[in-house]
């Protein structure tokens, strides 16, 4: 563990050092964004957050690289993942600057995808009557399609000042808990990767939310969004879509079903602010992916929600979908219950004290 936590405080703190300088390079860069009707800041902010993110995760590779543990998880599967994370980051880094059509970014985020399924990352069974083996087409499709949806979650949560920072923070904290125990705890050699991917992006979320808390200093921009979603993407495949689910029952590490349900229970709120939106939309008459103000986080604001306190909540609820899961994987299902009454607790406490007010 004194690895992971080594990987988590190097990332972190070279992401926050970084930032500032990329946000300095996208302002003269023209890399920001205008006020516009549906934004809830109030001044131009500097758009590229996930260039900084990037370089803080290259150059943590190349230290932990060295570790006897963390280096282990290096290898084709972490390649294809670093690799189709660049290509992601340097198109979001385009349309932040540029603003490429919707078109553009769906055929990058594939080719992003297709990156993926070069080095290995695919989905390989599904549990149907048991445990259905896909023919490699359909589960290159799969793929492709998962990596895509989970992208525009996160750029569609990404709305609020912090807000999928904190998110995708969470999200990977809960996919780090469970590829630990399976990888070192179990044994399953294959949960490497998933733990050092997650590792770094929790790392570079924490390093990069006190310039992107509110009131935010830089967004992390399509840059960021698009990249962090290829990252928790590619981690919920390596680790959900690709080890024995016969063998995690085997270990008593939870179900058969639990490997398939994670990432949906995980990443729960962006995907389910993603289907809202679309559905929202269509019955509209629109573009699914023509933007709005009518997110999650726009219906906390109109009832009267600080920002602070609409940022609180959705953290509050992402926690409750995505961290008991993870000790039903491996305690019992009451545990799990008292752990998800602890955080509603908690979160309801802090909430009604006001603690995240302003």
């Amino acid at each position: 563990m004194r690895e992971y936590l080594f990987t988590i405080a190097l990332s972190a703190a070279l992401c926050f050092l970084i930032t500032p300088f990329i946000k300095k390079l996208a302002m003269n860069g023209g890399a920001f964004i205008h006020l516009r009707k549906r934004d809830v800041h109030q001044v131009v902010t500097p758009r590229w957050g996930g260039v900084s993110m990037w370089i803080a995760m290259s150059i943590t590779f190349l230290i932990v690289n060295h570790l006897p543990l963390v280096g282990k998880s290096f290898g084709r599967e972490a390649t294809g993942i670093f690799l189709a994370g660049t290509f992601i980051m340097l198109m979001g880094a385009i349309d932040d600057r540029y603003d490429l059509d919707s078109i553009t970014k769906f055929a990058g985020q594939a080719v992003a995808g297709g990156i993926l399924l070069l080095h290995g990352v695919q989905i390989l069974w599904l549990p149907i009557n048991g445990i259905y083996t896909l023919p490699p087409n359909i589960g290159q499709l799969l793929t492709i399609l998962f990596v895509m949806v989970v992208i525009n979650a996160v750029n569609f949560v990404d709305g609020l000042d912090g807000l999928a920072t904190g998110i995708v923070a969470i999200c990977a904290g809960s996919f780090f808990a469970y590829s630990y125990l399976l990888a070192v705890i179990n044994g399953f050699s294959r949960a490497g990767a998933p733990s050092l991917i997650t590792a770094v992006l929790i790392g570079m979320c924490l390093g990069f939310l006190p310039h992107n808390y509110h009131p935010a200093r830089i967004f992390m921009g399509d840059s960021g969004a698009m990249f962090l979603g290829l990252l928790l993407s590619a981690a919920a495949i390596t680790l959900t879509g690709q080890i024995d689910a016969n063998a995690i029952t085997d270990r008593g590490s939870g179900s058969a079903l639990l490997p398939l349900l994670l990432p949906f229970t995980i990443l729960a709120i962006p995907l389910i602010d993603l289907t809202m939106a679309i559905i929202r939309r269509v019955r509209a008459g629109r573009s699914p992916f023509a933007a709005d103000s009518e997110h999650l986080h726009h219906q906390l604001l109109k009832m009267g929600n600080t920002h602070r306190r609409t940022t609180f909540i959705l953290y509050i609820f992402t926690a409750l979908f995505a961290i008991p899961p993870v000790v039903a994987a491996f305690t019992p299902l009451w545990v799990a219950g008292i752990v998800g009454l602890l955080i509603f607790g908690i979160g309801f406490v802090m909430a009604k004290e006001n603690w995240v007010r302003v």
